[in-house]
């Protein structure tokens, strides 16, 4: 049985919905599932400024907050997070940061790994941001599973062969289209990782 940590940050619900379909599609391929959101770091002030944040952040805190032992435990990890100027949220950069103590130990070699991301727009620095996550992976020797073109829903989501990624509207809407994706793409990451694991 494939162990999946799928660890995210969701400032107002998008990448929870989407770890959230990615939970799914793995439980359907009967893999166990840590679905674990990374802490918050921001002031509690500029949360509650923020309607929708402050909503979501009181809705999901029973979500269990991802520790590096999750990573250790896992087989497979799926990444999820907004897109920052190009780059990952800092909640999520500062998780991975926290991960020097396993990457000395080898601890992270040889895990499968994956991401997706969501922006306000098309080309708000999706590609980019996956793209940088994926460069840390590389520092620990695991192994980068994106979804390419391997199924037609990914052209019909956007077509960015890196990873699932959803475009968000004002209103913080987006097309549903992204959760098949994403359910693609989790399946792929469980069916490279029983290959390797045969």
């Amino acid at each position: 049985m494939v162990k999946l940590a799928i660890v995210y940050y969701s400032a107002t619900g998008t990448n929870y919905e989407m770890a959230k379909a990615a939970e799914e599609a793995a439980l359907s391929q009967e893999a166990e599932v840590r679905l674990l959101r990374v802490a918050e770091q921001a002031p509690e002030e500029v949360i509650a400024a923020n309607a929708a944040w402050k909503k979501h952040h009181e809705e999901t805190s029973e979500v269990p907050v991802a520790k590096p032992e999750d990573l250790e435990w896992a087989d497979a990890i799926l990444f999820g997070t907004p897109t920052r100027f190009d780059n990952a949220a800092a909640q999520l950069r500062q998780f991975i940061d926290t991960t020097g103590g396993l990457w000395a130990k080898g601890k992270l070699t040889n895990k499968v790994v994956s991401a997706f991301t969501s922006a306000q727009n098309p080309h708000g620095g999706q590609e980019a941001t996956i793209l940088s996550l994926y460069t840390a992976f590389y520092h620990w020797g695991a192994i980068v599973v994106a979804p390419g073109y391997t199924d037609p829903v990914l052209f019909k989501a956007g077509g960015n062969p890196y990873g699932t990624s959803a475009t968000v509207d004002e209103n913080g809407q987006f097309d549903p289209i992204a959760l098949e994706a994403i359910k693609v793409q989790t399946n792929r990451v469980i069916d490279v990782t029983k290959r390797l694991n045969r």
